[in-house]
């Protein structure tokens, strides 16, 4: 039965459809008693009759091949090899199927830097030729950081990126011979933090700050194994700890610990090739353990000093930026803009996350290097730079936002972006056209601007 009704709800969906899978007892004994009608019967009559008729019961087809015609029998083998004709096509189909090469489930750590949405291809000759040049620009006395940032914009290979990013976020000197005492002098100096003030962290004024990062911690990536390790944890807890009390006009504040992993699971890749991922970072020498720490507090704190206003309090940096996004998308969508205004979503609603978290939440931790790549390249990247990119990361979804028609299923759509299979390739057209939006508003702000 047809119901004219529409069904609104799933409590309804499931009472208009509840039936749909069930057979009583009496209709299975008659479909199974009676498979075929009387015209399959030479004369019409009772199938049930006439087979009693048949002293031996041979296999079923044979059986009904000796109660039909002769007419009847040839339209009935021409029926059955239809049948095994079609049956055989659909399993030949089904196997040629299974035996094509399966998209491959892209992890969300390992070989970050040659991962793409087709899986991990071998080195082309290009890309050899990028290592090289980049294996130049670092081997000379004096590194040309311009340069460096130039080849950078588009990406970093792996083997290179821990070193190219400490030189890039200023950690490192751009002089050689330099840099082999700068790393000591200052793993040394973060260490004597950890023996200085780490100790406090019990203390009345420090316990309240070192009892929300504890809570914060497993939070962080918990969807990948590295970042679940006891020996992991702590090393996080120290980090933010540490930075919290040398910067007290912001202190801790959450989403800080997500800007800690892509810097540890980088300079973690210098000295594991397999699987990082899954990787016991325990097995490790001690002293490289202390090292990778050290160098993570460090890039992380420069990477802070340009954006600490999204921390202080109230916020301002993040506030100011949520509502140059909302100005922007009103000049180069207008639709989405609109659309947002009808059913009343607010930019803050899911903005401020893209903002307080630098997008880590909406994209896997592979896409989060690759575009860290960029904004470590990028004059002002992390606090200027990252708005267009916010922007286009917006219109990347016109489609699916535009055909959403309520405010939840709009907000559980921006929060939950479908981004689980993203890899280079999609990566670097979003920054492309991050790019074309910087090119077209950063040095004219009044243009989107009503």
């Amino acid at each position: 039965n047809v119901k004219s009704k529409k069904a609104c709800s799933f409590h309804e969906f499931a009472c208009s459809t509840n039936d749909a899978w069930d057979i009583d007892d009496e209709e299975d004994e008659n479909f199974c008693g009676t498979p075929f009608s009387a015209s399959f019967t030479p004369s019409g009559q009772d199938f049930t009759s006439v087979h009693n008729q048949v002293s031996t019961r041979p296999p079923w087809l044979f059986s009904y091949c000796v109660l039909l015609s002769e007419e009847n029998l040839t339209n009935f083998l021409f029926l059955f090899v239809c049948l095994f004709v079609v049956f055989s096509s659909v399993r030949s189909l089904l196997q040629k199927q299974q035996s094509l090469p399966v998209r491959p489930i892209i992890p969300l750590v390992a070989r970050i830097s040659d991962q793409n949405a087709s899986g991990a291809p071998p080195m082309t000759v290009r890309e050899k030729s990028r290592l090289d040049k980049f294996k130049q620009l670092l081997a000379s006395p004096n590194t040309d950081l311009e340069e460096l940032r130039k080849h950078s914009w588009s990406g970093i290979p792996r083997e290179v990126r821990p070193i190219t990013w400490r030189l890039l976020s200023g950690y490192l000197p751009a002089n050689k011979e330099r840099r082999e005492l700068v790393l000591k002098r200052k793993r040394e100096e973060y260490f004597g933090f950890i023996e200085q003030y780490y100790h406090s962290r019990t203390d009345e004024h420090y316990k309240d700050t070192y009892r929300q990062i504890h809570i914060d911690i497993p939070r962080t990536n918990p969807l990948i194994p590295l970042f679940q390790q006891p020996a992991v944890q702590e090393v996080f807890e120290r980090i933010l700890f540490i930075w919290a009390i040398r910067h007290p006009a912001s202190g801790y504040v959450q989403g800080i610990n997500d800007l800690v992993t892509p810097f540890f699971v980088v300079f973690l890749s210098e000295f594991v090739t397999e699987d990082v991922e899954n990787f016991d970072v325990a097995a490790l020498p001690l002293e490289t353990q202390r090292n990778i720490e050290a160098d993570s507090f460090w890039c992380m704190s420069k990477l802070l000093d340009g954006i600490q206003d999204n921390y202080t309090f109230a916020q301002p940096g993040i506030q100011n930026k949520v509502k140059a996004l909302e100005e922007l998308v009103s000049r180069i969508d207008v639709d989405i803009h609109n659309h947002f205004k009808k059913y009343e979503v607010e930019y803050l609603q899911f903005a401020f996350r893209w903002m307080n978290n630098l997008l880590m939440r909406e994209l896997p931790l592979r896409c989060t290097i690759r575009l860290w790549d960029t904004y470590q390249a990028e004059a002002e990247g992390f606090s200027h730079f990252h708005l267009y990119v916010c922007a286009a990361f917006l219109i990347e979804w016109r489609k699916e936002i535009l055909c959403m028609a309520d405010f939840q299923s709009l907000l559980m759509l921006l929060q939950n972006l479908p981004t689980i299979h993203w890899g280079n390739e999609e990566v670097g057209l979003l920054l492309a056209e991050a790019y074309r939006l910087k090119y077209m508003f950063a040095d004219a702000p009044n243009h989107y601007k009503r």
